[in-house]
């Protein structure tokens, strides 16, 4: 849902009490609908009472808000200036594995995490949005350590959980900037900005290759 700018205060690098922000893909819908079926089994197969992540809620984290440093202008309109610069091409986002973190707030969160293709291509746009984060003013640490995922549900388990599942798929088009409410989990997109389609594969020439296959020897006459 998009939402209108919020003024952040007189002072650029103050941030509105209660709000945050940060960069996030968000999947498709059948992607969606997958996510929170797996969350619905993961929960019943490993009895974990809990929330789930509402399906209009799921998301991927790309890359946090910056520190300000020298910024310039209110903190939402760097933010959003940053993404305007961003250059970056789509990709087939994967998710084929499910973990539970560490607690936070006493609750655990359980996640689908992506394969090695995704990390690398999320990873490449995460360190984008960082660098044009950076060009407005907003410093942003830690870029390379990344393990990109979808948290699907919070709860309590005492044993530690990692399990493959059947891989969930979805193309990456857009990548989007989130305004968080602290304490509501409560998101507002408050911008989009597309991502360039990959190159087409070039078609083949049946008839061209098999004319450059060099002239197979004549076989031995039979005796």
């Amino acid at each position: 849902m998009e939402a209108q700018l919020i003024s952040t205060s007189s002072n650029p690098s103050e941030l509105a009490a209660g709000i945050n922000y940060f960069f996030a893909l968000l999947p498709d819908d059948p992607a969606r609908a997958a996510i929170a079926g797996v969350g619905e089994r993961f929960r019943k197969s490993h009895r974990v009472g809990g929330s789930p992540v509402g399906v209009d809620s799921l998301h991927l984290t790309l890359c946090p808000m910056g520190r300000p440093e020298r910024l310039r202008q209110p903190l939402e309109s760097a933010l959003l200036a940053a993404a305007g610069e961003v250059r970056a091409q789509g990709f087939m986002a994967t998710l084929d594995s499910a973990m539970r973190f560490s607690a936070r707030d006493g609750q655990f969160p359980f996640v689908l995490c992506a394969d090695g293709a995704t990390t690398e291509a999320a990873l490449n746009l995460r360190k984008a949005i960082a660098a044009a984060q950076v060009r407005v003013g907003l410093q942003v640490s830690g870029v390379s350590s990344f393990l990109p995922h979808v948290t699907m549900l919070h709860g309590h388990a005492v044993d530690a959980i990692e399990e493959s599942i059947a891989a969930i798929h979805w193309r990456v088009s857009e990548f989007v900037l989130i305004r968080s409410f602290f304490g509501q989990s409560r998101y507002a997109v408050i911008g989009r900005w597309p991502l360039a389609a990959p190159p087409e594969p070039e078609p083949v020439d049946m008839l061209a290759e098999m004319a450059s296959l060099a002239d197979l020897p004549d076989l031995p006459d039979e005796e």
